[in-house]
């Protein structure tokens, strides 16, 4: 007989996973392995979402590994831009290909049904080795050979087919840059590898498991994965709704009782958006807010293992929104949370800390330095 495993087991064994409820002491390229990669379409979002999980983090650990060419960032799961290892850039790429070329023919195929996609390429990758170019500034230059068609379209075209990161100062903390693209393998000095699905699933059973394969294809974007599922050597659950789960075999799922501190999570933060059953941490489906920015001015929050608010930082001051009335011990334990992510973005600036009730009641206030 298959175990059932309720929906707050489930949280837990997500959370402990995700290093949320007790943060890890490992190295923040580790981390990022295991993490199966950070979202990074708001570049500095992966350096909360790395702060809120690991102890002792600073900004300078993420930014000389970015400089240092160890991570990148580059168009991968579900098409958006993902922060990983140098090694998982080269071994997982490849297997994303056929994902983006198909979000491009959905988008753009009509606009560049005149060009000839091979010899567009072969005009756009001199280009980007040469120096790194924006998408924009891409479609300008093939223009030149394709004056009737769109600009924006023949920019899409080259960095959807071909295997390009976003290089510095793009991604760096206290620096900004455009997004600029250039090949993968140049810029790691090593080519893509060829690495099967199966381990693609592994690792993200060991950050997001248990789960259904309707899970696994809703945080890669890849489909018909079923038939690979299968033969793995996992181990199958059920959820409370009846639907089959699968995991490592040794795999960490704490009890329910486990205690789950409260954690606050940057903008775009893969806890939210990897499983097409969100409910473990989302019971009540909320829309996952994806605003614009560069990723360390707002996000969400968890108390209780449970998305439960909003916060961001504007005009010196750290907002914080819960989505229900916190309890007593809940605000104080969330307070000194917020005084720890206040003091990580700007170690240096003076923060007042609001935390608003639903019942738009007096806001209670503390002055952080």
């Amino acid at each position: 007989m298959t175990d059932v495993l309720s929906r707050r087991r489930l949280n837990r064994a997500t959370l402990a996973r995700q290093y949320l409820l007790e943060r890890a002491s490992v190295r923040p390229v580790d981390a990022i392995e295991h993490l199966g990669g950070m979202q990074s379409q708001a570049p500095l979002a992966p350096y909360v979402g790395l702060w809120t999980r690991l102890h002792h983090f600073v900004p300078d650990e993420l930014s000389t590994l970015t400089d240092q060419r160890q991570v990148v960032r580059l168009h991968l799961m579900r098409n958006t831009v993902h922060l990983v290892s140098a090694r998982d850039a080269l071994d997982w790429r490849a297997l994303f290909h056929p994902l983006h070329a198909a979000g491009f023919a959905t988008n753009f195929r009509r606009a560049t049904e005149k060009v000839d996609r091979n010899l567009l390429l072969s005009q756009a990758r001199p280009l980007l080795e040469h120096r790194p170019r924006t998408r924009a500034e891409l479609g300008r230059l093939l223009a030149r050979h394709w004056p009737n068609v769109d600009t924006n379209a023949l920019g899409y075209a080259a960095t959807h087919h071909l295997a390009l990161c976003q290089v510095p100062p793009r991604g760096m903390w206290g620096r900004t840059g455009p997004a600029a693209w250039v090949p993968v393998e140049s810029w790691l000095g090593a080519p893509l590898r060829s690495t099967p699905v199966d381990e693609l699933i592994l690792r993200y059973l060991g950050a997001f498991g248990p789960a259904s394969v309707a899970d696994i294809q809703a945080w890669s974007g890849l489909t018909r994965l079923r038939d690979v599922v299968e033969r793995l050597p996992l181990r199958t659950f059920r959820a409370e709704t009846g639907q089959l789960l699968y995991d490592l075999p040794d795999a960490p799922r704490p009890s329910a009782d486990t205690p789950a501190p409260p954690r606050f999570l940057p903008e775009y933060d893969n806890l939210l958006l990897s499983h097409r059953d969100r409910t473990r941490l989302n019971p009540d489906n909320r829309p996952v807010p994806l605003p614009p920015g560069q990723g360390a001015s707002t996000g969400t929050f968890l108390i209780d293992g449970m998305w439960h608010g909003t916060w961001h930082i504007r005009d010196q001051t750290l907002h914080i929104q819960p989505f229900t009335t916190l309890t007593n011990a809940d605000h104080d334990a969330l307070l000194i949370e917020a005084v720890q992510l206040a003091a990580f973005i700007a170690p240096h600036t003076t923060h007042d800390i609001v935390v608003d009730k639903p019942d738009r009641l007096p806001d209670r206030k503390a002055s952080v330095r």
